[in-house]
């Protein structure tokens, strides 16, 4: 599966278990954890689980690198990203006074544990941002958090050490010993390399439990990033589901690395011995669990029909054509529509595309070539290298959702003829919500900072016949995006706000809150972020409230899921100023 994300991509092999490892008592440590009773089991959950399946390690053997500067090694992550998460997860299982007497001991970045020990383990919880366990190792009077892939809380687990960080250390899990049996259900594991391939991490688990999980999620960012009052912030709402859970994903991205270093010697030198078929150095596919190593992935459960009917080919052109890359690369594939044959600007393009055997889509593997999605009774056409959301099938629901929460019905706060009749689309990208939107309202203004995007944009706009003074989309920073509505009326406008990962800035806030839409939705793939800036939003709206005292309020929280098996969540927050 591409990097989604994900992105990172961190289940239990599909494959028959493997002979367990004849151990010496000495090899292994059995350590007591304590189950943090994160949520309750689902419900009646088939029983017909592999208590004995071991999962296989993640190959990680290698020793991690030494730093040159002991300062540097001992870097704070980037705040937001998933090793500051992380972080903070491991801190609030230790306890913060377990942490200040490790700090105070210069103990918290000194692992009681070695590379390469294998430990037993009682799974405490799974981290809401990467979907991996945490479980409380104890050495001595010592307490330390070991991270472990693929395994759930109560699960008895072994695991082997590969890396350290502060308070916690990352570890390969070679085996589950006492499974969940409320939880675990193997039966609903569709991908053979579920396990080995970092891609996804529920595979074993219900839908419903993934959607409990993202909900989990998305309470914990707010609790932990928003600096909200526990009672300003709404029950968080149940995670709305994708219609599809398996052979969604429209976008793949594969790779793989450069030939060994003694090959391209060889090569140098004209004595390299011929290559025919594919060497054994040469994966095509996506990271293995804990490593950087790339597996080969013939086909992605996950993604559509076309994607796997066309990654074969896409895998032979890279395995034929191998001695010409001196670096490794990533490759595109995209789900898209047949296009129009004037729609067509590269003429080379057609090489590039593979028909699905029912012809209704076509793979899209040039960066530069277009791509065409339909979502609902719109047309939406796109740079194949440029963003768009990878879940066609969700993309109904997530607007819809975002309609309703615009013009809430029964609605008896808000009087006949308040409706929103304008629509402001910050981070617009190719325009999805604008165009999806823009039946229910007078005008709508898109921005973007990518100006191909925009382009995108007002093409989609044309390809759907809605009329330029209707619709209308401009280049540039969000920040400035205020100046180009000063004649929208704000107690009838709704803003919606749709940023990368790091999130909006306090500049987008400041001239958001002097511009005052009467409602905000706030779509965000980084939960973390989204609650970070909705804090700071309520809390200066707050200290900037008026004569009339309308300040923003946090009426509704969600989550929807866009990547089923995964721990991604997409987050949508809706502010009313009130």
């Amino acid at each position: 599966m591409a990097s989604t994300h994900p992105r990172s991509r961190s289940g239990s092999p599909a494959h028959p278990p493997e002979k367990r490892l004849r151990l010496d008592a000495s090899d292994i440590i059995e350590v007591d954890s304590p189950v943090v009773d994160q949520q309750p089991p689902p419900e009646n959950v088939s029983e017909d689980v592999l208590a004995d399946k071991p999962h296989p390690p993640s190959s990680s053997k290698k020793q991690p690198k030494k730093h040159k500067n002991k300062k540097n090694a001992r870097r704070a992550p980037e705040p937001y990203s998933h090793d500051d998460i992380l972080s903070r997860e491991v801190t609030a299982l230790l306890g913060q006074d377990i942490a200040d007497e490790a700090k105070a001991a210069d103990l918290d970045w000194s692992s009681p544990f070695e590379f390469s020990q294998q430990l037993e383990l009682t799974v405490s919880c799974i981290s809401p941002s990467t979907g991996e366990s945490l479980s409380i190792a104890t050495a001595g009077d010592r307490k330390w958090v070991i991270v472990a892939p693929l395994s759930l809380p109560g699960e008895r687990i072994r695991v082997r050490v590969y890396r350290h960080s502060r308070l916690y250390s990352h570890a390969d899990l070679l085996e589950v010993i006492e499974p969940n049996s409320e939880w675990r259900d193997m039966s609903l594991v569709q991908c053979k390399y579920f396990g080995t391939c970092a891609g996804c991490q529920y595979q074993m688990l219900p839908y419903e439990k993934q959607l409990d999980l993202k909900r989990g999620t998305v309470v914990e960012a707010y609790k932990n990033y928003s600096n909200i009052p526990s009672d300003l912030v709404p029950t968080i709402l149940p995670t709305i589901g994708s219609p599809l859970q398996y052979n969604y994903r429209t976008k793949l991205t594969p790779h793989f690395q450069r030939p060994p270093f003694s090959f391209q010697k060889a090569q140098k030198r004209g004595d390299a011995p011929p290559v025919e078929g594919k060497p054994d150095w040469l994966k095509i596919g996506f990271h293995q669990v804990g490593t950087r190593n790339v597996m080969d992935i013939e086909e992605c459960p996950i993604a559509t029909p076309v994607i796997n009917k066309a990654l074969g080919p896409v895998r032979d052109n890279v395995i034929n054509n191998i001695t010409k890359f001196k670096n490794g690369a990533t490759l595109l594939l995209r789900d898209s529509l047949p296009l129009d044959a004037d729609a067509d600007d590269d003429p080379a393009a057609p090489e590039m595309r593979i028909t699905a055997e029912d012809g209704a889509h076509i793979c899209v593997t040039d960066q530069k070539g277009t791509v065409r999605e339909r979502v609902g009774d719109k047309l939406f056409e796109y740079t194949a290298g440029t963003f768009f959301q990878n879940n066609n099938s969700a993309l109904v629901p997530l607007t819809d959702y975002v309609r309703r929460a615009i013009f809430p019905s029964p609605s008896p706060g808000v009087q006949a003829g308040e409706a929103p009749t304008h629509l402001v689309d910050a981070y617009c990208g190719s325009g999805l919500f604008s165009i999806m939107l823009a039946p229910h309202f007078a005008r709508v203004a898109g921005i973007e900072l990518s100006a191909e995007s925009i382009r995108s944009a007002q093409r989609n706009a044309a390809l759907n016949a809605l009329a330029p003074e209707a619709v209308s989309f401009l280049a540039g920073d969000a920040a400035n995006i205020f100046d180009t509505v000063q004649d929208f009326p704000r107690e009838r406008t709704a803003l919606i706000i749709d940023p990368p990962r790091k999130g909006t800035d306090g500049r987008f806030v400041e001239q958001m809150l002097a511009f005052g839409a009467s409602t905000v939705v706030y779509v965000s793939c980084n939960v973390h972020t989204q609650a970070r800036d909705v804090g700071m939003i309520l809390a200066k709206s707050s200290e900037q409230a008026g004569a009339d005292g309308k300040k923003y309020v946090l009426e509704s929280l969600t989550g929807l899921d866009l990547f089923p098996q995964t721990a991604h969540v997409e987050a949508i927050a809706v502010l009313r100023l009130v």
